[in-house]
């Protein structure tokens, strides 16, 4: 019995002539051909994500949301493709139904029959290879600091100088999922538009304020829980004298621990969210400046602390906008690092980059990195103008005879300056502040400042020795101080520590 009817349209009760409805277009063929291809690609980038050791949101993303999209598309094209075929058949009743007819017999049919299967194979092999390399682009480190993002060369030149840099960025910005992949880019897309017409700020802004949470991406290689106990470290610093003289101290940092299964609570990591709970309003948006902290212990105890300075009323901060601390707070640098110039030269005279024979070089190096130049470029010749200028000046001899140490220290602290100063972007180690320590910034200072008062009475001390504990103290080689638990003793008699913070005076240019 012949399905077709008298106006030559196919039955519809037969899958064998809906099929022949889907190759006698070429819409319907290209659906078909598209949905195959997709879900070719669906088939390797699940198995991929399935075996993979570590998971991507960039795999993610291509697998269950753009092989899909494209999956879809590719099946919607067939019915269309059919609609559109009747559609043309019902405006020209008359015309001959012509279906596909392959004729294994006619040698030139089988050639192209052979051709097609080939094409069709290596196209959908060559499509799930190009998928994974697009993958493969999307989550290195090129692709986000170079080429999508070449607006964040000073980021992505810290990056490269960081403890993270063998961590792609991805792990940190987006994190595992594709969840969090489709919001960071949604987020983004102003940036974008931005970046193309030359509007984005100048330097550009910092914290992320919706940066994933540090408990989805620091906490998959650190261990909160693991972390306990003190942690020796050495401070090397140099003098801005003739002889640049090294002055040295040794203190333990009270890491401390916030799991009480490991120990009591303490130290620093007691602000950790595992025995204590901490949320605090901040009036600016590099959360600078802290009227409020909120404290809820682990038998759900609550403190509240208010700065005495403060000029908020308490309606005003029942009102503000809280943030819950987490490891950012304090390690808000933790990849993106621009050192000050006078920890660079320490670093650099330490590691015998620079020659400490040199007389001032210290002074000097701070001074001529600290200077202002509107482009790079005019930074090069300044720093090589100011350092050769001062010896030729100055030590004419010495000079004349240590050309090759002068030099080797304009390279290095030309160096110094293309990896912490960037004028184009107006950014350098004074534009984003750095909250481990309270050195050059507030820092820990933001709440340890001996100014925030519970309505009981306690305080949030100032007190030095409750996050470390100074060993000893050493100048030009000479001890000053030897014995366990010394009180600090700067080299400059300023009185009463307590009541002034160290980023009071220290700038980063030297001079210290």
């Amino acid at each position: 019995m012949n399905n077709d009817n008298a106006e030559g349209k196919p039955g519809r009760g037969s899958g064998i002539s809906k099929l022949r409805e889907w190759v006698r277009n070429p819409i319907s063929l290209l659906g078909l051909a598209l949905a195959v291809v997709a879900f070719g690609n669906f088939l390797f980038l699940f198995f991929i994500d399935l075996t993979s050791q570590r998971s991507s949101p960039y795999v993610g993303i291509l697998a269950y949301m753009v092989a899909p999209a494209f999956l879809i598309a590719g099946l919607v094209l067939i019915p269309a493709g059919v609609w559109f075929d009747r559609r043309k058949r019902r405006q020209h009743p008359g015309a001959a139904v012509r279906y596909l007819h392959i004729d294994f017999n006619d040698p030139s049919q089988r050639g192209a029959l052979a051709f097609v299967f080939t094409f069709v194979i290596a196209f959908i092999g060559l499509s799930v290879i190009g998928s994974y390399r697009a993958y493969e682009f999307t989550d290195s480190v090129q692709f986000c600091g170079q080429l999508c993002h070449s607006v964040m060369a000073p980021e992505f030149t810290a990056y490269q100088l960081s403890p993270h840099a063998r961590v792609a960025c991805v792990d940190c910005h987006v994190g595992a999922g594709a969840t969090w992949y489709v919001k960071s880019k949604l987020s983004g897309a102003r940036q974008v538009f931005a970046t193309a017409f030359k509007t984005y700020p100048r330097p550009i802004p910092t914290p992320v304020h919706n940066l994933r949470p540090a408990a989805e991406t620091c906490e998959q290689c650190h261990w909160p829980k693991k972390f306990y106990g003190a942690q020796l470290k050495v401070f090397t610093h140099y003098s801005s004298d003739e002889n640049n003289t090294p002055r040295q101290i040794r203190m333990l940092i009270n890491t401390g621990g916030g799991d009480p299964a490991t120990g009591a609570p303490e130290g620093i990591h007691w602000h950790m969210n595992i025995s204590n709970e901490i949320t605090y309003v901040a009036t600016d948006e590099k959360r600078q400046v802290i009227p409020y902290i909120h404290v809820k212990d682990l038998q759900g105890r609550v403190t509240e602390y208010f700065a005495k300075d403060s000029t908020l009323t308490k309606d005003q901060i029942a009102k503000a906008s809280r943030h819950r601390m987490d490891c950012v707070d304090c390690h808000n640098r933790p990849t993106h690092i621009y050192v000050p110039p006078d920890l660079s030269v320490d670093n650099s005279l330490l590691a015998r980059r620079l020659d400490a024979s040199l007389p001032y070089l210290k002074q000097q190096a701070a001074a001529a990195l600290t200077a202002s130049y509107d482009t790079t470029d005019v930074a090069m010749q300044g720093i090589a103008k100011s350092i050769d200028g001062f010896y030729v000046t100055k030590y004419p001899d010495l000079a004349k005879g240590k050309q090759l140490e002068i030099r080797n220290a304009i390279d290095e602290l030309q160096r110094i300056y293309r990896n912490t100063t960037f004028p184009e972007m107006k950014l350098n180690w004074q534009t984003h502040p750095n909250n481990i320590g309270h050195f050059y910034f507030s820092g820990c200072f933001r709440c340890h400042d001996g100014q925030h008062v519970s309505a009981d009475g306690k305080v949030v001390t100032k007190d030095c020795q409750t996050c470390h504990t100074v060993l000893s103290q050493e100048e030009g080689g000479v001890s000053m101080a030897a014995v366990q638990k010394v009180s600090f003793q700067h080299p400059i008699d300023l009185g009463d520590l307590t009541q002034v913070n160290c980023s009071d005076c220290h700038s980063g240019a030297g001079g210290q």
